[in-house]
């Protein structure tokens, strides 16, 4: 009866154990962390980032001059070009991040997998096919959005506009700036009207050029889509 006391014991720690183990893995898997798939001259943080690492909720992901940085999250990958930051979090528990400086390019497979947040704005893909995006800030109230695959949503506190595929606008998120502008007036069905509570938008949106670049850029993410291992 003794080793059989014994032997339970063992047996129950080890059970204990193992889900303990269990436990943390599961946990180190919560939706919204990141792993580094490339990089160079690129940090996390003050460490110089390296392909593998994690970023966490509250890190600090920027690009040298010369550099560039490619994180992978679940369904999406966000890509950072030279000189660029972003600080990374999360957003009702998927991935997240908060553009500081410079372009962030990203990719998802669904609407929920992912937000950039510029300044006052929110952008992510409208709907549950492929997107791709670049947003880029050219100062705390203007940006610089194009879609190269699907469909962006851009939002401002109650207001939501779209960006379609093959599309890029310049955003300015201070509509006041521009409304004594005769020749400022937005165009394209991204700015369509919608009721807001205090009757009036948040921000503007003015279609600007679409260049080869972006085009190059949709090509870039359909060889490293979300859904490659």
């Amino acid at each position: 009866m003794a080793r059989l006391r014994d032997l339970l014991r063992i047996t129950t720690a080890v059970v204990l154990c193992f889900g303990l183990t269990a436990a943390s893995i599961s946990n180190a898997s919560t939706p919204g962390f990141g792993t580094v798939v490339s990089a160079q001259y690129a940090h996390v943080g003050r460490a110089a980032a390296s392909v593998g690492t994690t970023v966490f909720s509250g890190d600090t992901l920027d690009t040298e001059e010369l550099g560039s940085l490619q994180v992978r999250a679940g369904a999406a990958r966000l890509l950072l070009p030279a000189s660029s930051r972003v600080t990374w979090g999360t957003e009702q528990g998927t991935a997240a991040a908060t553009l500081k400086n410079g372009t962030a390019m990203f990719s998802t497979a669904n609407a929920k997998a992912f937000a950039l947040h510029a300044s006052t704005a929110m952008i992510r893909a409208n709907g549950d096919a492929p997107t791709v995006g670049s947003v880029s800030i050219v100062n705390p109230k203007e940006l610089r959005v194009s879609c190269s695959r699907g469909t962006l949503a851009i939002s401002v506190d109650d207001d939501t506009k779209t960006v379609a595929e093959g599309t890029a606008y310049r955003v300015v998120l201070d509509p006041d700036s521009v409304a004594d502008d005769p020749n400022a007036q937005p165009e394209g069905p991204a700015t369509q009207k919608h009721p807001k509570k205090s009757g009036k938008d948040r921000f503007l949106m003015f279609v600007i050029f679409f260049s080869a670049a972006a085009a190059g850029l949709a090509l870039y993410y359909a060889l490293e889509s979300p859904d490659s291992p």
